[in-house]
């Protein structure tokens, strides 16, 4: 109830005209926040069902202006001349902080879900199921498994089996479901965030998934260098 109470205060204080309300130095609540709805993971297509997979992201932004002076970290040295690095035209006077719209324990300002996977038929653009993915253990203070729908960078890969493959999320996994269904098949948890599209290859037919478990700084979960294979075990 604090944290809703205190998001509920913020919110009131923004500036928010519907999409595309300019920057101020209020504050403008974003949304779409600048991450967008379809991220730069892009979709995913099963081109023998003709089903594409996405996965949109629901995670507000503010922006703040910054007037020059203190505090406005292009304010130019003291005695210097105050040039804006352009030859002509109108001159920047501010800054622009940017921020996702969170809560005093980090979660989003909005009701959940924040991030969802979903499959829609391209021959009569119905959505076939959609679902929310990932949990908040890598985001709350307490490292619960909450089934939140998180917001996510990073595209999923379709497989002709009938599954695809997902990182993304803001918890530290990579996960594997159905393409007809939305299933959860596997998932397994990762040194770092998997905040990439996976890839998949195929040598002596048998077949590897790759994702590079690098993370985000702008989510704020644990970085590294990781490039990791899965494949199924050898029949016996």
């Amino acid at each position: 109830m604090y944290d809703q109470l205190v998001c509920r205060v913020i919110f009131k204080r923004l500036r928010y005209e519907g999409p595309f309300t300019p920057p101020s130095e209020q504050g403008t609540l974003v949304f779409p926040g600048n991450l967008g709805m379809f991220e730069w993971g892009s979709i995913a297509v099963d081109p023998h069902r003709q089903i594409a997979i996405a996965n949109p992201i629901a995670l507000p932004f503010v922006s703040k202006l910054v007037p020059r002076g203190p505090g406005n970290p292009i304010e130019p040295p003291k005695g210097a001349e105050g040039g804006s690095g352009t030859e002509t035209g109108v001159q920047p006077q501010y800054g622009v902080e940017l921020n996702p719209f969170l809560s005093p324990f980090g979660l989003p300002c909005k009701q959940p879900a924040w991030g969802y996977i979903s499959a829609v038929d391209l021959k009569t653009n119905d959505v076939v199921w959609k679902q929310r993915i990932g949990t908040v253990r890598d985001s709350a203070p307490v490292p619960l498994q909450f089934k939140m729908g998180m917001p996510m960078l990073g595209g999923p890969i379709t497989t002709a089996g009938k599954v695809f493959f997902i990182g993304a999320t803001a918890d530290n996994y990579l996960r594997a479901f159905s393409t007809d269904t939305g299933e959860l098949l596997w998932q397994a948890r990762l040194p770092a965030g998997g905040q990439a599209t996976p890839m998949t290859y195929e040598v002596n037919g048998k077949q590897y998934v790759v994702i590079a478990a690098g993370g985000h700084g702008s989510f704020g979960i644990k970085l590294g260098d990781y490039v990791i294979a899965y494949t199924l075990p050898d029949q016996k």
